[in-house]
């Protein structure tokens, strides 16, 4: 049944790169779908294993059924002389003549997956999945027969889909590919603008250009670093050995700790030179860490919290920190929301080491507003999660440098410190 799927240009030159992991950054419309499914049946029909299991993994099982049982059923012949499988409705499965099998699953039940061995998978909207149904439940279940996978979405943020596409880049044996609506031609120009007219700017650049970080609902800072990016100021930045590395330190106690290092260059301009961050680890580890960059250090900021001392020693961390050659100066202790509105009167002026500095940059794009869905609107809390301890860290840099420059010293009451003060 063959016949009934004719692949569009860009479907034809996916069938010819896939290899057995497959990550596809498709714009909406792009008939990725169709693609998958049509790859699945043709397996299906083509295999010479025994009792071959396909299956397809939708967000949620009712979206399997929705969006993508028809496709299968209308694929397979359903109702056309010749057609050699057997559908069952109750268990969205496909049965043919063979022995090769179908089925459709939801992410939301990782449960109905386990004890399975599978030959191929397929991912839908993978973005809209946990990662761990990819590396805890379905990668053991490929591994007894050599199975293939393939991913594909629209991205929506950092998530499962990113982590995927920024692994295939990397390894030679998975296949990426990204499709772009304005450079596919699968929808005509005048459809393109009606949604551009439609839609908000961040929307259409997720949507139809497969941007990773243009619309994360509720982003702090997703506007300024998108204008960074497109200025330039994300590449290789050097680090110039006569001036001094100032670093900014968010302390985690049984999570993160996340470091930034940062050079003060001429005409107000920061650079970014590096950025650390590690988890369950003492002051000591931190220590090395500075020894071994070998950066000529100047200011090390810490929070205002570093001065609690801790019940099993009796010492504050600022005291250790001391006796490891690191002094630190502190951080006024100011409202959060004030120390994000003053990152954002310091993010037009950084310049930032896209390598040494990837996973706090990524922490920048995606840090983002609390959502209350009951009253459908941003709560003025951020989200407490990966993002937070890289932000935070910058936070106390844009907060305790710009009291250096401001002529402010350490130990000043917050009562007199004005982080919004003109320099």
């Amino acid at each position: 049944m063959d016949e009934l799927y004719t692949p569009r240009k860009h479907q034809a030159r996916i069938e010819q790169n896939l290899a057995r992991f497959s990550v596809l950054v498709c714009h909406r419309r792009f008939g990725k779908t169709v693609l998958s499914v049509n790859r699945l049946i043709q397996e299906a029909r083509r295999t010479t294993l025994p009792d071959w299991r396909g299956a397809y993994i939708a967000p949620l099982y009712k979206q399997a059924k929705a969006v993508v049982w028809d496709h299968l059923k209308h694929f397979c012949g359903l109702g056309l002389d010749g057609c050699d499988v057997k559908f069952n409705e109750s268990e969205l499965r496909a049965d043919f003549a063979s022995g090769a099998r179908i089925r459709l699953f939801g992410a939301e039940n990782p449960d109905s997956l386990r004890g399975l061995y599978l030959d191929a998978v397929v991912f839908d909207e993978v973005a809209q999945m946990p990662y761990r149904i990819w590396s805890e439940v379905v990668r053991p279940a490929l591994s007894d027969r050599k199975g293939w996978g393939m991913f594909i979405g629209t991205p929506q943020g950092k998530n499962a889909l990113y982590e995927l596409w920024k692994r295939a880049q990397l390894d030679d044996e998975w296949y990426a590919a990204m499709f772009r609506a304005s450079e596919t031609g699968v929808l005509d120009d005048a459809e393109l603008q009606a949604a551009r007219r439609e839609m908000s700017p961040e929307e259409y650049e997720q949507e139809f250009e497969c941007s990773f970080t243009a619309a994360i609902r509720g982003a702090y800072f997703g506007g300024l670093m998108a204008d960074t990016e497109r200025d330039g100021r994300i590449g290789a930045v050097p680090v110039d050995p006569v001036m001094p590395v100032h670093t900014a330190w968010d302390l985690g106690m049984s999570d993160s700790t996340a470091i930034w290092f940062v050079q003060a260059g001429p005409g107000g301009e920061f650079r970014a030179v590096d950025y650390y961050e590690a988890t369950g680890q003492g002051l000591d580890h931190y220590a090395k860490v500075l020894d071994g960059k070998g950066y000529k250090y100047g200011r090390h900021i810490a929070p205002h919290d570093i001065r609690v001392r801790e019940l099993g020693t009796g010492r504050s961390r600022l005291e250790t920190a001391l006796k490891l050659g690191i002094r630190f100066d502190i951080c006024p202790n100011i409202p959060v929301q004030d120390g994000i509105n003053a990152v954002r009167q310091v993010l037009p002026r950084f310049r930032f080491d896209a390598a040494r500095c990837e996973a706090g940059i990524d922490a920048l794009r995606h840090y983002r507003r609390e959502f209350n869905e009951r009253v459908g609107d941003f709560t003025p809390r951020p989200v407490h999660d990966w993002t937070s301890h890289a932000v935070d860290a910058f936070r106390y840099f844009a907060v305790g440098f710009r009291e250096e420059r401001a002529g402010v010293r350490p130990g000043r009451t917050n009562n007199d410190y004005n982080p919004f003060r003109r320099n």
